[in-house]
């Protein structure tokens, strides 16, 4: 087209606009003298202005392309256009990709890297190339009391996210009852109720418990009810490893009324970690289990589960094949039962129930690094050492080292079925959590296994579904102010990701890779990922819970 006739055609263009005649006029003469690209000055400074990408706000609505202005450690704006609102000092293009809030992991086991002398692990490299901006510490009941001791330390040292944390009922019970398999009398329960109140008005979010766990699992409801309430009092959560997620004790079912009971008679939400249905005795129920939580649910009840996207669990192997009863005192207690010949064949043989439970040896994978029996099926190793299974695990167990955290003992346990699974991550309910911890790709993968497999390749979810429950739905439950949304005022917690790379690498074999395929991450408005690659920055802040006014002295 001539210059003439292009001029004509955008003169038409402005009397299509229906401007006043005056306005007209003077639109056409720019537009004659070839002023297309005329566009607004930016009037507002900004940190970071990230433009052009399908942003999901971390709602469960569907994404639109928009942009996100930053400042410092807060979020400016979001909406279209941004460009022509902003002077920035550095422009993100996302065009092709998915801007959401920074990814928040409810329930992790970072110690060895959160808890490291050295500034580069306690980046959170693993969450870091996930896409999670915020973790949650604490879980299975194993919180320390001393909440603000704690968040002094992580301020001092650095992190790369974002951390919360609970109060276990784990230390709360050793420290006043050591290991032992009784109830509290009143004096206790009475220091027991006190650490908990003082760790929830130093900032802990709620009590967790891991009463699958040796000494927790001596605790009966009672004594949880009555340590739950001091976290009800103070506005806090119920976060359970409930106490039989099979057919070990009460079975799954009955566990699953025990969790709805604690939340009923504290008053308090209850949120069931890692929701599942672990092995053949009872894969099949996850429609039951959500029935009797949906039926709770519409009775007013405030009830919601994590989930990972895994076949495997990962535990230690003395938690998943001893019997409760032969750990009541500790390790000590232990050896001195099998020493004695008619205990001893009483714990071999529940051993074998728990194996069987678990799918048998062949079930187990040792994944603990640096022992004889490291990345061997618990049946391989025996088969190597000419023992029977449970011979082989009461071997690893004296010879591995105490605590269920131990490396030596660490277990990746296929016990899940893939249609529990399914079910389970459809409900609306069940938030993304990874349960990471060392040699399980969990620690490394799961939020872009998730991604990858559920969402791509066989859509059990969609996108949004999937980055609603990752974000926003999170920090509504858990109760994070002002994160896990992306909103003007709110922390600019921020990830960008490449849909068509982002994936896992770590496996069963080599769990220790880390995924592929996001762009950005800042935490807190600085870059943690910049174009794929990590910085060395540690800019996480160690978050608190707010108690009611007048619940804390």
């Amino acid at each position: 087209m001539s210059g003439g006739r292009a001029g004509h055609a955008r003169l038409r263009a402005a009397h299509a606009l229906r401007l006043p005649r005056p306005a007209r006029c003077l639109v056409g003469l720019l537009l004659l003298a070839g002023c297309t690209n005329v566009t607004p000055t930016p009037t507002a400074d900004a940190d970071t202005l990230i433009h052009g990408g399908l942003l999901f706000d971390g709602g469960d609505g569907p994404g639109r392309i928009a942009d996100v202005a930053i400042r410092g450690d807060r979020i400016l704006e979001v909406g279209p256009g941004l460009r022509q609102r902003y002077r920035a000092a550095r422009e993100l293009d996302a065009t092709g990709l998915v801007v959401s809030p920074g990814l928040i992991d409810p329930h992790t086991h970072p110690d060895t890297y959160l808890r490291s002398t050295d500034p580069a692990m306690r980046r959170l490299l693993p969450w870091l190339h996930q896409g999670v901006s915020t973790i949650f510490i604490g879980i299975d009941g194993g919180g320390t009391p001393d909440i603000a001791a704690d968040r002094a330390r992580l301020e001092a040292a650095g992190t790369g996210t974002n951390v919360a944390a609970y109060v276990g009922l784990g230390p709360v019970r050793r420290r006043v009852l050591g290991d032992d398999a009784r109830a509290p009398d009143a004096d206790e329960l009475a220091r027991m109720r006190g650490l908990v109140a003082g760790a929830m008005c130093e900032g802990a979010f709620g009590l967790s418990a891991g009463l699958f766990y040796a000494p927790q699992s001596f605790a009966s409801t009672d004594e949880v009810v009555a340590l739950v309430r001091e976290a009800a009092i103070r506005g806090g959560i119920y976060d359970t490893h409930q106490r039989d997620e099979s057919s070990y004790s009460l079975g799954l079912m009955g566990s699953i009324e025990e969790v709805l009971e604690i939340g009923r008679r504290a008053g308090l939400p209850v949120h069931i970690a890692h929701i599942k249905a672990l092995g053949a005795d009872v894969h099949g129920s996850a429609g039951e289990v959500i029935a009797r939580i949906e039926r709770a649910r519409d009775e007013g009840q405030q009830v919601t589960a994590d989930q990972y996207p895994w076949l495997a669990s990962s535990t230690s192997l003395g938690a998943a094949v001893l019997p409760r009863w032969a750990v009541d005192g500790g390790r000590a207690a232990l050896f001195e039962r099998l020493d004695d010949p008619a205990t001893a064949a009483r714990i071999r043989d529940a051993m074998r129930d728990n194996l069987q439970r678990r799918g048998g040896a062949d079930a187990i994978l040792m994944t603990g690094s640096g022992w004889p029996w490291s990345a061997l099926t618990l049946q391989a190793f025996a088969d190597a050492e000419g023992l029977d299974p449970v011979e082989a695990a009461l071997r690893i167990i004296r010879e591995g080292g105490t605590g269920r955290t131990g490396s030596a003992q660490r277990i990746a346990s296929f016990n899940m079925h893939r249609d529990d699974v399914d079910l389970f991550m459809r409900q609306p309910w069940v938030l993304t959590a990874s349960d990471g911890g060392d040699g399980h790709p969990r620690q490394h993968a799961t939020f872009p296994e998730k991604y990858a497999r559920f969402v791509v390749q066989d859509q059990v979810i969609d996108l949004a579904a999937f980055i609603h429950r990752s974000t926003g739905l999170t920090a509504t439950t858990f109760g994070l102010e002002g994160r896990g949304f992306l909103r003007a005022g709110h922390h600019a917690d921020v990830l960008v990701f490449d849909p068509g790379a982002y994936a896992p690498k770590a496996d069963y074999v080599q769990p220790h890779l880390l995924s592929e395929g996001v762009v950005h991450l800042l935490v807190n408005g600085v870059a943690m990922i910049d174009t794929g690659l990590a910085t060395h920055d540690l800019p996480g802040r160690v978050l608190q819970h707010r108690p009611p006014p007048g619940t804390c002295p």
